[in-house]
């Protein structure tokens, strides 16, 4: 009797239901690819010698190249275009990693995306990406992919243009140089049509000019005041920072946006910016993992993302 009197109601129920588990299936889930990305060269098949721009002077021909050797240790990397030297600091109660990183150009600055394709939802693991492109340095990227609006400009190919209202951005431009901007102010076509290279859509900004630009009380969402943390910044042109803290166990704390971006600027930082954190923030550098990813502060395991920033040839 109960049945035929609220057939309706319980129908009603389970179609919500049914769509409330689709939504968040397709929020979270669901795969789609929209755009594949042509397969980039594999670092892994360049002789362990690169080439070295001439630094030359006037009359000396500027086709000339010289070559230097690779060199390789546990914590650096240089081959006359690119030097990493890879440094352990202390600070808060957390560890925290950082990579300096020194270009002769900046195209060794590079993005990718999981499973080399643009899409909602298409994920790998930072060393897996990292693998694919041959990287030599690797963090994870703003994880796009999740969201349905704020840019992405990748390689100086703009795929996605909606702006998110209030969203602060780090543009990368083709000469290396960064800049912060609000999607309210400028659009991805007119970012794009300035040389912009890269666009990454997460934030905030911690420096600006070499100032602090949040305070104790800034966050990312719901996020915890101490967390694992990804963020890269700039020095000087053609040298910048990769820097990814621990968090969330006992062995590291995490820090607050306050205490990573007063760390940013202890290092002589001029513009820094925050990316993806907690269970994404993953550094990978000469074929490994040097931190300890972790969601939920007990398994130390990568969290699969949607792209990476990465320095590699």
């Amino acid at each position: 009797m109960f049945l035929k009197r609220h057939w309706w109601a319980l129908l009603y129920s389970l179609l919500l239901v049914a769509f409330t588990v689709y939504l968040a299936l397709d929020t979270f889930v669901i795969s789609r690819v929209y755009t594949t990305v042509p397969q980039q060269t594999d670092s892994a098949s360049i002789s362990e010698t690169q080439p070295l721009a001439s630094e030359g002077s006037e009359g000396t021909d500027a086709t000339a190249e010289t070559t230097a050797e690779m060199v390789l240790t546990e914590n650096t990397y240089s081959d006359g275009n690119i030097s990493i030297t890879l440094t352990e600091y202390r600070e808060y109660d957390t560890t925290i990693y950082v990579a300096d990183v020194m270009l002769s150009s900046a195209e060794y600055l590079q993005t990718a995306f999981a499973q080399n394709a643009y899409g909602r939802n298409v994920t790998e693991k930072t060393s897996e990406i990292a693998q694919g492109v041959g990287a030599i340095l690797a963090i994870n990227g703003d994880y796009y992919g999740v969201q349905e609006s704020g840019y992405v400009l990748r390689g100086g190919v703009l795929y996605r243009s909606t702006p998110s209202s209030g969203q602060e951005d780090l543009v990368i431009y083709a000469d290396g140089s960064f800049a912060i901007i609000c999607e309210d102010d400028v659009s991805a076509e007119k970012l794009l049509s300035d040389g912009a290279v890269e666009v990454l859509s997460f934030g905030p900004a911690l420096l600006v000019d070499g100032a602090v630009t949040v305070s104790e009380d800034t966050e990312v969402g719901k996020a915890k005041a101490s967390n694992s943390r990804t963020a890269i910044g700039i020095l000087e042109p053609l040298h910048y920072v990769f820097v990814v803290s621990d968090g969330r166990t006992e062995e590291s704390a995490g820090l607050s946006l306050s205490q990573l971006a007063t760390f940013l600027e202890g290092l002589g930082v001029s513009t820094a910016y925050n990316l993806d954190g907690g269970g994404s923030s993953t550094m990978y550098f000469n074929g490994e993992v040097v931190n300890s990813p972790t969601t939920n502060g007990k398994t130390i395991k990568e969290r699969s993302v949607s792209d990476i920033v990465y320095i590699g040839y």
